[in-house]
C-alpha cells in the first residue's frame, strides 16, 4: 500500500524530512533551488485543498488506469511537466515557508478522505484517498530531490 499523508506515521516522518532540509541544499536533479521547490510544494498542497485556483488541463493522465498507475504504482518522475500556478509564488523566508508547507500537510491530513478536494489540473477529480497518497508522493519525491 503507498504511503499517505493520512497515515500518522508516514505523515510524521515526512514532516520530519521537511524539518532536516536545509535552504542551500543542491538539488540531485532538476532546476529548482531548495526554496522554490518549498514554495512549489505550498502551491500545490494549496491547490488540492481547493485554496489556489489552477486551470484544468485535461490529459491521457485523467485515463483511470493511467490515474492510478502514475498516483499508486509508478515512480515520480525526474522533470515531469507541471502546472504554470504550481510555479508562480515566490518564496517566503524559509523559516516561514517550512512552518507553512508543515501547517498545509497537516490541514490537508485532517481534510481526510472524504473532505472537499480540488480538482487535480492533469488527474481531474480525484478521490481524497488518491490526493493523500498523491500529496505524500509528490512532497516525498521532492524531499529526495535534495536529499533529506
Amino acid at each position: 500500500m503507498a504511503d499517505t499523508i493520512f497515515d500518522p506515521a508516514a505523515r510524521a516522518a515526512l514532516l520530519a524530512r521537511i524539518d532536516g532540509l536545509e535552504a542551500t541544499a543542491p538539488a540531485h536533479w532538476g532546476k529548482f533551488t531548495a526554496p522554490r521547490m518549498v514554495s512549489h510544494l505550498i502551491s500545490a498542497v494549496r491547490m488540492a485543498l481547493g485554496e489556489e485556483p489552477c486551470k484544468n488541463r485535461p490529459s491521457f493522465l485523467s485515463s483511470r488506469v493511467v490515474r492510478y498507475l502514475v498516483i499508486h504504482v509508478l515512480p515520480f518522475p525526474k522533470g515531469a511537466p507541471t502546472a504554470r500556478e504550481m510555479l508562480s509564488r515566490a518564496p517566503e523566508p524559509w523559516p516561514l515557508d517550512i512552518a507553512a508547507l508543515k501547517a498545509l500537510i497537516e490541514r490537508a491530513a485532517a481534510n481526510g478522505r472524504d473532505g472537499a478536494w480540488a480538482p487535480h489540473p492533469a488527474f481531474g477529480a480525484i478521490s481524497g484517498h488518491d490526493w493523500g497518497v498523491l500529496i505524500h508522493k509528490h512532497v516525498n519525491h521532492h524531499l529526495t530531490q535534495f536529499g533529506a
